[in-house]
């Protein structure tokens, strides 16, 4: 029972890591508006949060083994919640900026010590539902921010108000149940039997291929959410309205197929998720980079979105099976710093790509991540124990 309940929290605890990602954007109309801002200047906030996120997850793996998961996890939720409490009261872009290192430093601590806790704990069926409750906090946040905006175009301040309290919330029940965190604790391990008994036959610069995977990943995913809409109604001038609809489809494959995938991970396996993934994935872009009708646009980015489900959580979920507990502990890290790293960057990356050659050549350069994420993947297959 008290394994169930901890199951549970955990799961909260991811919905309240997604809250916050979607709203920024959401908010930053309004808030420029307010603190005298260009549109730009909402790019070095996010850049700060995903750098601080990275150096938070690198991290995560001498302070998860010193403090453990459950005492990590709720002094990142409460700094998070107070941070963004204070985002609703900001009376300048200084302060702004201020705010946007403990978020980013909260956010990476809570991604990277839940992640290894389930990875170690729990079977991969629930990295898949974790991470599709994570879509869920996603999706509820810009409903949260979306609704305050609704009842007053100024109403950014109140949108983060109820984020924070949810965040706060989480933090009171992370608080409430620390007890149950010590009968699943990080264990300690013993450096020379690990030694003895490791894997001597794993290449050293396996757990280092094994975190770059993820900058691959991350980039197909939100570069695809980033760039598709733009794509779809600029390039070929298609509803905007359909454009949306695709792109919230899109979103919506990913989460309710990393819901579905939980049903029936245990009897396929990690790895064998990941490539049915990639290939489902390439047929997805193979069908957005032939221009058609709106029907293929969408269908494709459906088939994308199923097929990056079972990637990011297939890929963390088997890193304590390629590696000893120790580098397991630090190898998650390293992903989850990657894939903030990737976020920030490739992304962008894409725009500039877009300005100079189009934006139908964002299509192409993300087909590319996809074969190069399958053929790599393989080759840590190889190399690595099962």
């Amino acid at each position: 029972m008290k394994r169930i309940i901890l199951l549970i929290v955990i799961y909260l605890a991811f919905v309240s890591l997604g809250l916050p990602d979607g709203v920024f954007g959401l908010a930053w109309p309004g808030m420029r508006a307010s603190l005298g801002q260009p549109l730009e200047a909402l790019g070095l906030f996010t850049f700060i949060v995903a750098a601080c996120a990275s150096v938070s997850s690198f991290m995560s793996g001498r302070v998860l083994a010193r403090f453990g998961t459950g005492p990590v996890t709720f002094v990142s939720a409460l700094v998070t919640g107070i941070s963004l409490l204070g985002l609703a009261q900001v009376p300048n872009f200084t302060l702004m900026v201020a705010l946007a290192f403990p978020l980013g430093f909260g956010a990476g601590s809570v991604d990277a010590g839940l992640n290894h806790f389930v990875a170690e704990h729990y079977s991969s069926k629930h990295m898949n539902w974790l991470h599709a409750f994570w879509g869920v906090g996603a999706t509820l946040g810009p409903v949260i921010m979306g609704s305050a905006l609704a009842a007053a175009p100024d109403g950014w301040p109140r949108g983060y108000q109820h984020i924070a309290l949810c965040q706060l919330t989480l933090a009171g029940v992370l608080l409430a149940t620390l007890g149950l965190w010590k009968h699943h604790g990080t264990a300690q391990h013993d450096p020379e039997k690990i030694a003895a008994g490791g894997r001597p036959q794993t290449p050293a610069w396996a757990p280092i291929l094994a975190a770059f995977l993820f900058a691959l990943y991350v980039p197909i995913e939100m570069g695809t959410g980033l760039w598709a809409a733009s794509i779809l109604i600029e390039a070929r001038h298609f509803d905007p309205g359909m454009a949306g609809l695709a792109l919230t489809l899109y979103y919506g494959s990913i989460t309710c197929g990393r819901a579905l995938i939980g049903f029936v991970s245990e009897r396929i396996g990690n790895r064998r998720l990941v490539r049915l993934g990639l290939g489902v994935a390439i047929f997805g872009i193979v069908l957005l980079l032939i221009p058609g009708l709106p029907a293929q646009a969408i269908a494709g980015l459906i088939l994308l979105g199923l097929g990056c489900a079972p990637i990011y959580p297939s890929l963390m979920h088997e890193t304590p099976r390629r590696f000893d507990p120790i580098t397991t502990r630090k190898v998650i890290g390293w992903q989850v710093a990657t894939a903030s790293l990737g976020a920030a960057t490739i992304p962008a990356a894409f725009g500039i790509l877009a300005a100079h050659a189009g934006l139908e050549a964002v299509f192409p350069a993300i087909a590319c991540f996809i074969v190069l994420l399958l053929v790599l993947s393989i080759r840590l297959d190889n190399v690595t124990s099962g």
